[in-house]
């Protein structure tokens, strides 16, 4: 584990709390006792290095204390602070199968997507695009592990599934001026070759990335996305699952952005 996502901030003491399914996993797989030292990422996405300084077996639960940053961590690897991080990704999904999505989802965690829209399209199974409060649960466990096992710096969100226009929406809004937005395509017509979209002088900090599902995107779906935008990307290679898709796509993206920093 690189860091633990503390829900609440340490008390005025420099006191945090941790019992339940967070008790259970210090304690289990972690196996840490007193004196160990961890990162723990807070509430305000700032990160802060803890000391287990107290493990009550009969009540369930263990204290962490704030403790001087440069010391160095007894359990896990040191995870990544703020500091120099700006790009800004959203991973727009349209709804694939349960199972498909939570490895979607995790692998955008670790990724270091900060948000996660999955959409209702044309080709989404519909019995998969309601949330029971069991699944909502379990994606926010999802994102909870992974950003503890990547150590990822951004609390990633993902939202209720929402329409494709909502999710343009939802995009337009934020009024980026230096955003670049793409939609993976599987076909070839009116595409544009990924390397061309970002030159040399050219500033870019905030990117989505639409994704279709198992049967794709619908026609008439990457026409709203362009009038929206969106640029379709085809990328020359073997024929992907959507959950291998959207990995692909923000790998790629991200290797852009960063060659050219």
């Amino acid at each position: 584990m690189r860091q633990f996502i503390a829900e609440t901030f340490p008390d005025n003491r420099g006191i945090l709390n941790v019992g339940g399914k967070d008790y259970r996993y210090f304690r289990q797989v972690l196996r840490v006792k007193s004196g160990d030292m961890i990162a723990v990422r807070l509430p305000d996405s700032s990160l802060q290095n803890m000391t287990v300084c107290l493990v009550d077996e009969k009540a369930r639960m263990l204290q962490l204390q704030i403790c001087a940053s440069k010391e160095t961590i007894t359990r896990g690897t040191q995870a990544a602070d703020l500091s120099g991080i700006k790009a800004n990704y959203w991973l727009f999904q349209f709804v694939a199968k349960p199972a498909k999505m939570d490895v979607i989802i995790r692998q955008a965690v670790e990724c270091g997507v900060s948000r996660i829209v999955p959409i209702i399209g044309d080709y989404s199974q519909k019995e998969n695009c309601r949330n029971s409060p069991a699944r909502r649960e379990r994606i926010d466990r999802i994102i909870k592990e992974a950003r503890q096992q990547s150590g990822s710096p951004y609390e990633t969100i993902c939202t209720e599934p929402v329409l494709l226009k909502d999710a343009a929406a939802m995009w337009k809004e934020q009024n980026y001026s230096d955003a670049l937005q793409v939609v993976l395509y599987e076909r070839t017509e009116d595409t544009v070759e990924l390397n061309s979209l970002v030159s040399d002088d050219k500033r870019v900090e905030n990117i989505g990335i639409a994704v279709g599902c198992e049967g794709g995107i619908s026609p008439a779906e990457i026409a709203v996305l362009k009038e929206n935008g969106f640029l379709p990307v085809h990328f020359e290679t073997n024929i992907l699952r959507c959950e291998t898709a959207a990995l692909y796509g923000i790998a790629a993206m991200q290797t852009l952005i960063l060659g050219k920093k």
